[in-house]
């Protein structure tokens, strides 16, 4: 991260002060909800409203921290591959794109949030405008944010071929508003669909890149306000469903710190450690079971490759090899409970988060099992001279250290499937847990330490809640022009009924993983796709295991899948070599992937 200026730190201490402190009144707030309706049969009324509240100013002012920290999610493949004047150029036009999204959108924000005032919430009884005055307020922090970073790290000729360029954009699509009149639904191929692409292709931040197409179709082929898409962001990001995703970004963060994933990765380790690919064994079912306290593919990978690769290099392993493993296990770790992408699934399609997760368990399982049979014929040739059983007292030892670090995949999977409490209560009193076990048995946290895990969960929240606030902007357009009818009556006129329409789901999901991340995917699809597979009598969560392994494969598919460079960055390793290694796993998971979408027991056999 760049260092600060002396006047944008003094502006982001409060901000993230002020973030740290809603994160743990949205917590303390769920727990006394927990509390009060379970022990004392006595349910906070306003407990929805206040979290609401909470919720969306957490969620704009982490946007602002992740501005600041460079923390937004983007694609950054042809940036980062351009000549050192031409990437220049590039980083200052996206920066002025962002720039230029938050000042069209500012007087609509501040529009939206005026006609709130008459509307009274009806628990609290006070302003709903309240609430949405933190739309407003973060657009305009992150104007500043912007414009700070903008001076500071752009030199004047960059910034004035920047300003140039979005110029000229800007004045030629006005000059075309008389051929988007004529042009009817083409113009989504234009205004959105090419603008979304051109400014993904600057590395523009996801989320204003639906932002910026979302505003670039509704300035210059409707006659619309712009106040639509500030409701449609409110929409978005304010599901109460989603209010588990911060909380379950903590609860990684807690993991990480504690190293209660490392206790797991070590008791693993002494139990297979010592057979033939016992290490690729165990990096899987850490991956397993550690993504089911995280929900953080990157928080995953994190914890569990430290731990494991010296040892596998050791054994004659490749770091190639290790990291195309670490990879795609991210891959199949991805629907094990909790999730992210399920809660968000669950969300938009109206999918049931107990019945996705109870799901998702089984399906990682069985690509689980894929993995580990790959990873075995792979490791024929492993040396394991000198590689000794682990006794069972040590063995003992480490299931004693880990236990409580293992209860918490299933406390999770049991309270949430079974109906005990909603996911976001779950992620609330997994927290309360991993907090009491990390203090008393794995070494405590600091305070200072803790800021920071809270301040990063702001910055994360805002990232993904960004996405999906301006994904649902741009679905709605879509939806709004008519695409989605031709959509749906070309896809039902189909032949081969629901295998060829599955089959369709596949490769537009796994296209759609490499390049947008996969959750903008989802919002922008799943309101389109999910009706349709319904109507050919597929299972929606069945339909739902296949979107979220055919997303998570693209996220890590060479060249362009983000995941992959993030997993070869975890690992330290060239790219370059570990795209010569991940096809054989990949192509593994692609065979559990069409099993998975063929036999619908894999899925739902079990829930």
């Amino acid at each position: 991260m760049a260092r600060r200026t002396s006047g944008l730190a003094v502006l982001m201490r409060p901000i993230e002060a002020l973030s740290a402190a809603l994160i743990v009144a949205l917590v303390g707030l769920v727990l006394a909800a927990v509390f009060w309706r379970y022990v004392l049969g006595s349910p906070i009324t306003a407990a929805d409203e206040i979290a609401s509240f909470i919720f969306l100013w957490i969620v704009m002012l982490g946007a602002v921290i992740a501005i600041d920290r460079n923390e937004h999610l983007r694609l950054a493949i042809l940036v980062n591959r351009a000549a050192p004047p031409v990437k220049r150029v590039m980083e200052a036009t996206g920066l002025v794109v962002m720039g230029a999204f938050l000042a069209a959108l500012l007087p609509s924000a501040v529009e939206h949030a005026y006609f709130e005032k008459d509307i009274i919430a009806p628990a609290l009884d006070i302003p709903m405008v309240y609430r949405v005055a933190g739309i407003p307020l973060g657009m305009a922090l992150m104007l500043v944010v912007l414009v700070a970073k903008f001076v500071r790290e752009t030199q004047l000729r960059d910034m004035l071929v920047a300003f140039a360029i979005v110029g000229a954009a800007i004045a030629l699509l006005y000059l075309m508003t008389p051929l988007f009149a004529v042009l009817g639904k083409a113009n989504i191929l234009v205004l959105l669909v090419a603008v979304i692409a051109v400014c993904l292709a600057l590395g523009v931040p996801i989320g204003f890149c639906f932002g910026a197409g979302t505003l670039a179709f509704l300035m210059f082929s409707t006659k619309l306000p712009l106040t639509v898409i500030v409701g449609r962001m409110d929409e978005g990001m304010s599901s109460l469903i989603l209010l588990s995703v911060p909380v379950f970004v903590l609860l990684g963060c807690i993991l990480d710190a504690t190293g209660m994933g490392k206790a797991i990765v070590d008791f693993l380790a002494s139990l297979l450690g010592h057979v033939r690919a016992g290490m690729s064994y165990v990096m899987l079912g850490s991956l397993y079971l550690v993504s089911g306290i995280s929900g953080s593919k990157v928080s995953d990978m994190a914890t569990v490759a430290p731990a494991l690769f010296p040892e596998m290099k050791r054994r004659g392993n490749r770091p190639s090899e290790m990291v195309a493993l670490l990879g795609t296990g991210a891959i199949m770790a991805d629907t094990v409970p909790p999730s992210i992408v399920l809660i968000v699934i669950g969300s938009v399609a109206g999918v049931s988060i107990a019945a996705l997760f109870a799901s998702g368990f089984v399906v990682a399982f069985f690509l689980l099992t894929i993995l580990a049979v790959a990873a075995r014929w792979k490791a024929r040739h492993e040396k394991l001279e000198g590689v000794k059983r682990a006794t069972m007292a040590v063995v003992g030892k480490a299931l004693a250290v880990a236990a409580p670090a293992l209860v918490l995949p299933f406390l999770v999977r049991g309270a949430v499937t079974e109906g005990v409490a909603t996911a976001t209560e779950v992620s609330t009193i997994a927290v309360l847990y991993a907090l009491i076990a990390g203090m008393t048995l794995y070494g405590g946290i600091r305070m200072g330490q803790m800021y920071k895990m809270l301040i990063e969960t702001a910055a994360m929240t805002g990232a993904i809640l960004l996405i999906l606030g301006t994904a649902s902007a741009a679905a709605w357009a879509l939806t709004q022009t008519g695409f989605a009818q031709v959509l749906a009556t070309a896809m039902q006129g189909l032949p081969g009924g629901w295998m060829v329409y599955m089959a369709v789901t596949v490769v537009t999901f796994l296209i759609l993983g490499c390049l947008l991340e996969g959750l903008p995917a989802i919002v922008l699809l799943a309101p389109l796709m999910f009706p349709i597979a319904k109507t050919l009598g597929i299972d929606t969560v069945h339909y739902s295991m296949v979107v979220v392994v055919a997303m998570n494969i693209g996220l890590f598919l060479p060249p362009v899948g983000i995941g992959f460079y993030i997993a070869c960055s975890i690992g330290k390793v060239e790219p370059d070599t570990a795209m010569q290694t991940i096809w054989f796993y990949l192509a593994a998971l692609f065979v559990g992937l069409i099993a998975i979408a063929l036999i619908p027991a894999i899925s739902i056999g079990l829930i």
